[in-house]
């Protein structure tokens, strides 16, 4: 004869047993198997390498050769079409019945513009001399770089440049380092340091000890 308790655990396993059921069986409603093709909307050929991807899910697959593909996924989900030359497509799997659909994705190709681009003949005779002579040839990137990294351009720009906020507080943190050095003592006039008279013969003669009225 079965206890309370027993019954009680009984109606739990049953009831897990049948939650589990249904959950799975929902579960597998939802799964499609979506198989198709991707076509030019004009001509209606075959678009090979089309990259097919389910929106918000790491997972996707791309195109063969004729253009068929075929993926996995659940009803409702958004399929993202993408394809260098194309413009991107989406497609929403319908909630139909059954567990495979198939679909035709028609791809549209997009324009591109590209800058201008003036074609001359090779010049020749009193021609060259002038084009060479007058003609300003724009520098390629590799030229630009080149001329940026000199040496002398490094040095005139390390020169020319002011202090960014990094090495501006580097100076100011130094300067008030050796500050600190003579606290509570002296600091040295430095009248025997051949460095200071040098700092004094040319301010001397820049005429920073004129009188400026």
């Amino acid at each position: 004869m079965m206890t309370r308790t027993t019954k009680y655990i009984f109606l739990l396993v049953v009831t897990c047993f049948l939650f589990s059921a249904s959950f799975a069986q929902r579960f597998w409603d939802e799964v499609i198997q979506i198989t198709g093709v991707t076509m030019t909307a004009d001509s209606l050929r075959a678009v090979p390498n089309v990259t097919v991807t389910v929106k918000s899910k790491d997972r996707g697959t791309y195109s063969g050769a004729q253009g068929v593909f075929s993926l996995v996924c659940a009803k409702g989900d958004t399929l993202s079409f993408s394809a260098v030359g194309y413009r991107g497509k989406e497609f929403v799997v319908p909630d139909v019945e059954g567990r495979y659909f198939n679909v035709i994705q028609l791809m549209t190709q997009d324009t591109f513009y590209l800058p201008e681009t003036i074609i001359r003949p090779i010049p020749y005779g009193e021609e060259f001399d002038y084009a060479f002579k007058y003609w300003e040839v724009p520098d390629d990137k590799y030229e630009v770089a080149r001329k940026n990294t000199n040496k002398r351009t490094m040095l005139y720009l390390m020169a020319t440049l002011p202090r960014d906020g990094r090495e501006s507080q580097a100076a100011y943190q130094a300067n008030q380092a050796n500050q600190a050095t003579y606290y509570g003592q002296q600091r040295p006039i430095g009248i025997f340091n051949p460095l200071k008279w040098n700092e004094f013969f040319q301010s001397w003669k820049r005429g920073d000890f004129r009188k400026k009225y």
